[in-house]
């Protein structure tokens, strides 16, 4: 899936904060943008189809056979800086949340 937004965000060392918890920070590295679609399905081999597609946002909604799905919006600020909005059911259970997606340095492996 060719999306444009997700080629602008830069490879790298992710920090992911959600806006409703005070804490629950994630790091991850990603090596393109679509490593922040799927965040609760992430080991998942899952279908995605693109439902918005603009300058500004990107909304993929997908589903992984066996463990649920969901849909995730990203905001794009900059290519260092996403604002995430996902929900969908995973492992049965339903899920929601809104973050803040900002690169803090390259990967270290």
């Amino acid at each position: 899936m060719n999306v444009s937004l997700l080629d602008r965000i830069e490879i790298g060392q992710w920090q992911v904060q959600p806006r409703d918890t005070a804490g629950g920070r994630t790091v991850m590295c990603i090596d393109s943008g679509h490593g922040l679609i799927q965040l609760r399905h992430a080991k998942d081999q899952c279908r995605q189809f693109v439902v918005e597609d603009t300058d500004s946002a990107v909304t993929i909604h997908y589903e992984c056979p066996g463990n649920g799905f969901g849909q995730t919006r990203l905001r794009f600020e900059s290519s260092r800086l996403v604002q995430i909005e996902t929900q969908g059911v995973s492992g049965g259970l339903p899920f929601a949340f809104v973050a803040e997606a900002r690169k803090v340095g390259a990967c270290t492996r």
